[in-house]
């Protein structure tokens, strides 16, 4: 089998990139319960939702839609990562691990 990276589509690279990326932030959710790798495992998912806007604003022929789209997801993410930083922090103090299984003892 000949296989040549130089002949493959830009754009199949990046649907490949954003295929690998989201399967490995979709393991790195199912793999753990620390809630620092969840949250690390949700940036991966993201920063592959971000590629596949950007493609998908290239193949389509408008680039600049599907940058201001990107932009407006890396803000939503950042936030969600320091809101999720902030639980975790508050989870070690009350719990002394950060094992999500923890956060089920706060049910009523």
């Amino acid at each position: 089998m000949n296989f040549n990276l130089a002949t493959l589509d830009p754009l199949a690279i990046i649907v490949a990139g954003v295929c690998i990326l989201a399967g490995i932030g979709f393991y790195g959710l199912l793999a753990t319960r620390n809630l620092i790798k969840i949250i690390v495992a949700m940036q991966i998912l993201t920063k592959s939702a971000v590629l596949a806007l950007v493609a998908a604003g290239t193949a389509a022929g408008r680039i600049n839609l599907g940058q201001s789209l990107a932009i407006t997801v890396i803000v939503v993410d950042t936030i969600v990562a320091a809101v999720g930083l902030a639980v975790a922090v508050q989870v070690r103090r009350r719990f002394g691990s950060l094992d999500a299984a923890n956060l089920s003892s706060l049910r009523r």
